[in-house]
């Protein structure tokens, strides 16, 4: 069965927004793979604590993300 993981850093998104995250990537798998796979495609979205998360050696918060969604350098 495929599995869809997706790891985010929390607080960045709303319940709408994650609920969308879903959706949109479950219908990219479908997509693939053929409607009868639907059900048993599986999407684990998984939040990390703000500080948790790094990309080359420089740890991202919340702020920092929710900066870069608005155009500004994290």
């Amino acid at each position: 069965m495929p599995l869809i993981q997706v790891r985010v850093i929390k607080d960045v998104f709303s319940p709408e927004q994650k609920r969308e995250i879903i959706s949109k990537l479950t219908d990219a798998m479908v997509s693939v793979e053929g409607e009868n796979m639907r059900g048993v495609t599986w999407c684990v979205l998984e939040e990390v604590e703000s500080g948790d998360w790094a990309i080359g050696g420089k740890t991202l918060s919340t702020a920092d993300v929710k900066a870069l969604a608005r155009g500004k350098a994290a």
